[in-house]
């Protein structure tokens, strides 16, 4: 009968084990790698991106491709506001759009840079209680003062961590603004929706609107100053913030839909059927002179040049439509369709009627 191994001897012996069997996967290792890579066709040089699933994506590619068109159409109309306002050639691109972490947006700024928050705010249903946050690069805010001031066409390039000095932030901010105000018409063929400034964040990681772990949606723009510096302008839209506007415009797409392919005619037909319009019905018309005119009074005749049987003519709003007798109904005085005018053959009758009189009332 075998020997019964104490602990020691087992521990031991799974010991060695798994030293033998980690020596040999290491010296087959680079041969089994190489040839599964082979089998596969992938080459092993290759670098691929890590998928964080800490941090899944909160969007999908439909939704950032939208948002791209939104602000390419954005720095479009961007180009040509700076252009004629500031009488300088500058060219607008978005260069990138990537979802993110907002620590990762706040890690990237220097002591001195300045961030404004922006309030987005919706027609008819208020403002957002998560703000839109901005960012431009100093040297294209000094650029661009210096035309404002009556500079010349030179281009100003300063350090990232410059510092504005007072009248530069004052400049700043009426820059900004108009920056942010043309934001509005970039997303005009999708939602109704307002920017406005709030503040100037001097220090960016103290802003506590947005949680540091939140996703957000990074969009970086290129702005090329006369082909000779490159600037950037940066957005910071919080992932609850992007959340509202896409469930607003699919609200909107939702009734655009509903509108369009319902029959909706019934119901037009009965707001129609309750609009007034006014139904004149003319004796006829006359020319006077000024003096007759200014002669009138209580007793004077006016001769229409028609015969008492004579069909009067019925206006709906401005135009001819029927002609009428009268008479009276009810002891009220009314008029009696008697045929429709014909508006083809008779278009002179649109036009009003009227006979000239060559000789002065008689009083």
């Amino acid at each position: 009968m075998a020997d019964v191994l104490s602990q020691s001897e087992i521990d031991a012996l799974l010991k060695s084990m798994k030293e033998s069997s980690s020596d040999a996967s290491a010296a087959s290792g680079p041969s089994n790698q190489t040839s599964q890579a082979s089998d596969s066709g992938f080459d092993s040089d290759e670098e691929y991106s890590k998928y964080d699933f800490y941090s899944p994506r909160k969007f999908t590619k439909e939704r950032l491709k939208l948002l791209r068109s939104i602000f390419e159409n954005y720095a479009r109309i961007l180009t040509s506001q700076v252009n004629g306002i500031y009488r300088t050639m500058t060219d607008i691109t978005v260069i990138e759009l990537r979802e993110s972490r907002y620590y990762e947006y706040v890690n990237s700024f220097h002591e001195n840079d300045c961030m404004t928050i922006i309030e987005v705010s919706v027609k008819k249903k208020g403002k957002f209680t998560v703000p839109m946050m901005s960012y431009v690069t100093p040297g294209l805010i000094l650029t661009l003062a210096n035309r404002m001031l009556g500079g010349g066409a030179e281009v100003i390039s300063v350090e990232e961590d410059y510092r504005y000095s007072d009248i530069e932030m004052s400049l700043y901010k009426r820059i900004m603004e108009s920056f942010i105000h043309t934001l509005a018409d970039g997303f005009t063929n999708y939602i109704d929706v307002d920017f406005q400034p709030s503040r100037v964040e001097e220090n960016p990681s103290m802003v506590q609107e947005v949680g540091q772990d939140e996703t957000v949606v990074l969009v970086v723009m290129n702005v090329d100053v006369t082909g000779i510096a490159s600037e950037k302008i940066r957005f910071c839209i919080p992932g609850t913030l992007l959340e509202q506007i896409f469930r607003t415009i699919d609200s909107r797409k939702m009734l655009a839909r509903g509108f369009k392919y319902s029959n909706n005619s019934d119901t037009i037909m009965h707001h129609l059927e309750n609009t007034r319009f006014p139904l004149t019905a003319q004796l006829g018309t006359v020319r006077l002179p000024i003096e007759d005119l200014c002669n009138l009074k209580e007793g004077d005749i006016i001769d229409l040049n028609k015969t008492k049987d004579s069909l009067l003519t019925l206006y709906v709003g401005k135009q001819s439509w029927f002609k009428c007798s009268m008479g009276t109904h009810k002891r009220n005085v009314a008029v009696r369709i008697e045929e429709r005018i014909d508006r083809e053959s008779d278009d002179e009758d649109e036009k009003t009627p009227s006979i000239e009189l060559t000789e002065p009332i008689d009083n």
